[in-house]
């Protein structure tokens, strides 16, 4: 069993996590560390931010879903022209309160791509995406499908979850029934706040933050445990920076 990790706000605006020794969390295995009033982070919101991020939500959402009205028709038509398949598909995830959800995307990969993954994975890429539901350089990943990856366009649909009440722009990313294990003891807390379509763990060490190693539940709790305005403007702007560098995947 490894040891417990402690994530603190460096001066920077970045989140760093220190252990005494290099974690691996067996499923389940995760222990949240108490909350730390010491931690130079933002205060969390009351009810006044939650009103006004829903407001927010609200009105970010019906302008972007306005637009991108034709830019999301002629897409769809490229993604099928790309590859076989409906251009939209939806996910079955997570929502606030343990509620199941089914969240839009464009379709980025092979049709089957979540039916049959054996079909395009190696044994050792089958079993790294049943742990962390992504790898790098995934197979079943289409051509236009690593663009628009690459510049988190396949997540725009998810606007209209937004607007149903399913998701927040910002908040922990949503995850699967099988997901919330990953937390541990703190999957109740996770699960207190709803799911975004960008959060701390995209705008900081997404990448190489996995459920294995830890990091990825503390990036996710950092956030739970202090929404704010400050915090979510920090992510806002973090998530152009990444989108306009093409840093997704």
């Amino acid at each position: 069993m490894s040891s417990q990790n402690i994530r603190f706000e460096r001066a920077d605006g970045d989140s760093h996590v220190q252990a005494s020794t290099p974690p691996c969390y067996e499923r389940g295995e995760y222990r949240a560390p108490a909350p730390d009033p010491s931690v130079p982070a933002p205060k969390p919101g009351g009810v006044l931010y939650l009103v006004l991020k829903r407001f927010f939500d609200i009105c970010i959402s019906l302008v972007i879903m306005v637009l991108g009205i034709i830019p999301g028709f002629l897409l769809s038509i490229l993604i099928m022209l790309d590859s076989p398949g409906a251009s939209l598909y939806r996910q079955a995830r997570i929502g606030l309160g343990g509620a199941p959800i089914r969240i839009w995307k464009f379709r980025t990969m092979a049709a089957d791509a979540h039916e049959h993954p054996e079909r395009y994975m190696t044994p050792e890429q089958l079993a790294l995406w049943r742990r962390e539901q992504k790898i790098d350089d995934d197979p079943r990943v289409t051509r236009i499908g690593r663009v628009l990856r690459r510049y988190s366009i396949d997540e725009f649909p998810q606007f209209l979850n937004v607007l149903m009440g399913d998701l927040a722009i910002i908040g922990p990313r949503p995850v699967t029934q099988e997901e919330t294990l990953e937390l541990g003891d703190a999957r109740d807390e996770f699960l207190s706040v709803k799911p975004g379509i960008t959060g701390w763990w995209q705008v900081t060490e997404r990448n190489e933050a996995t459920w294995a190693n830890g990091h990825r539940q503390a990036l996710e709790l950092f956030y739970v445990r202090h929404a704010s305005v400050a915090l979510d403007l920090r992510i806002f702007v973090r998530t152009f920076r990444a989108i306009f560098s093409g840093t997704g995947k």
